[in-house]
């Protein structure tokens, strides 16, 4: 312990100098602004300003404090158009918008934009705390961590799907295996066979995320609120000037405890990630909340809650591998990993002791950054909130104008923007059909992720099936799904004995 606060107290020497300070307060403003533009999420953003922040010729803890600052405020600012329009900033603001956007709807944007923001400083603040004291054990425990245990992890993940949004469970069902279906498309990575391409060589190398993402949220958004106009359904928004209430923190307590913890863990777990950390911490919420969860996805506090504190926490744990083994734990984290050696740091064990100012620094960085977007993000709520109020003729081409340059200035493939454009049909026709989206999403995310290590698995076995039950970490990963199975239905058949024993 003495050895960790000696470290912390070097870094926040390093931290706070005044030139890194302010490196923070900048990374962490153009980051929620980077988060804000739909797709472009913290994974594009710290690629296209590496390069800036190298030519500048900032000392190497300087320029890792500025991506840093990025990283955690694109992980803040993705919220922001997934409330207000709808459309995730990134795959972590997927699950945000299923209850963000109806309480923005409804006229409680400030509310939201105010509770988001909260929640996401105690994650970001929870996995900090976590990754001082226990980086180095969580990363070895993650390395340990086999295909066969990710097999298990994506099996939990889909149970909790299964209870997620929508009505129908079967409409859940197939939403996800559209999703698979997207995620498959391309050439086989372990046979060469062509999958959906229909003989187009533009699609042989699959569907970039971020097409999938804005085609089916922000064009199909954009399809939804033409038709509207054209209808004369429109609703005009109003916003309030209300924030969140001491009520509404009291009353997510320990949805941001277990969303934190649920977050952390998930984003140690290299391949993973902001998006499989929020589905999950969604769908144990909407399980653990019983008749209540009927809520989520109209507006629950809890549904926005859950998966805004489990990414944030999510994007801390995907530090410690990194860190401490030199292994990404996410896209974001590559990012940074590159950075590292790209001035000549070898990140791992050694690192701590070889240059303690970096990583040291970058750690006391994280603390101030997150308290610096608190600072940043609460006064700008009532303005955000106000750009609910732009009239529709200027709303629309603005989240069409967001869209397409959001695919093009990434991607850079004219053939993509068709296809955002067939994908927003897509979803809009899913959209009418009653058909949840984010689902489809979760899908193409998970998908890729189960095929994968499911390959490895049994590739390691011989196509021996039994290797997915051989491990302490797969049969707790199965427990655990059991349990969010039975869980509910017991609470459900306790609420209904009680009710029948006080009659």
């Amino acid at each position: 312990m003495d050895v960790i606060l000696s470290g912390l107290g070097q870094g926040f020497a390093v931290a706070l100098q005044p030139f890194n300070l302010l490196l923070v307060f900048v990374g962490c403003f153009l980051g929620t602004l980077i988060g804000a533009l739909p797709g472009i999420g913290p994974i594009n953003g710290i690629a296209i300003l590496l390069p800036i922040a190298y030519s500048l010729n900032f000392p190497p803890e300087s320029a890792l404090i500025l991506l840093a600052g990025i990283y955690y405020g694109a992980e803040y600012g993705g919220r922001i158009s997934s409330i207000l329009l709808n459309v995730p900033g990134d795959a972590g603001a997927v699950m945000t918008a299923l209850d963000g956007s109806p309480m923005a709807k409804r006229g409680e944007a400030g509310r939201a934009l105010s509770l988001s923001g909260i929640v996401s400083f105690v994650g970001g603040a929870f996995a900090l705390v976590l990754m001082t004291l226990f980086a180095p054990l969580l990363a070895a425990f993650a390395v340990k961590f086999s295909p066969a245990d990710y097999v298990a992890l994506m099996v939990f993940a889909f149970t909790s799907l299964a209870a997620l949004v929508g009505k129908s469970a079967v409409k859940t069902l197939l939403a996800a295996l559209l999703g698979f279906m997207i995620a498959s498309i391309g050439v086989d990575a372990n046979t060469g066979v062509m999958r959906f391409t229909f003989g187009s060589p533009d699609l042989m190398a699959g569907i970039d995320f971020l097409v999938i993402v804005i085609g089916l949220f922000g064009i199909a958004e954009l399809l939804h609120l033409v038709e509207s106009h054209a209808r004369g359904t429109l609703k005009t928004l109003k916003v309030d000037k209300t924030f969140t209430s001491w009520a509404d923190l009291m009353a997510v307590k320990w949805v941001m405890l277990r969303s934190s913890l649920i977050g952390f863990i998930v984003g140690v777990l290299p391949g993973t990630g902001a998006s499989v950390a929020s589905a999950v911490s969604y769908g144990v919420e909407k399980r653990l909340a019983g008749e209540s969860g009927k809520n989520f996805g109209h507006g629950d506090i809890r549904g926005l809650a859950a998966p805004e504190t489990a990414n944030n926490a999510a994007a801390g744990g995907a530090m410690v591998p990194m860190l401490t083994l030199g292994i990404p734990g996410s896209g974001t984290t590559a990012i940074l990993l590159g950075a590292l050696l790209l001035f000549n740091v070898t990140p791992g064990p050694l690192m701590f002791e070889q240059k303690p100012e970096i990583a040291w620094g970058l750690i006391a960085s994280m603390y101030i950054g997150n308290v610096a977007l608190l600072l940043i993000n609460l006064p700008l709520v009532g303005f955000f909130a106000r750009l609910l109020t732009v009239p529709q003729q200027y709303l629309t081409p603005m989240i069409a104008l967001l869209a397409f340059i959001g695919v093009y200035s990434v991607v850079g493939n004219p053939f993509d923007l068709y296809v955002a454009i067939g994908l927003g049909v897509l979803g809009w026709i899913l959209r009418k059909l009653d058909f949840s989206l984010a689902p489809v999403i979760l899908g193409v995310v998970l998908g890729n992720v189960f095929e994968d290590n499911l390959r490895r698995a049994l590739s390691m076995s011989g196509g021996d099936w039994s290797i997915l039950l051989q491990s302490t970490n797969s049969w707790l990963l199965y427990g655990l799904t059991f349990l969010v199975l039975v869980l509910p239905l017991i609470i459900a058949y306790r609420k209904r004995k009680a009710q029948l024993i006080s009659v």
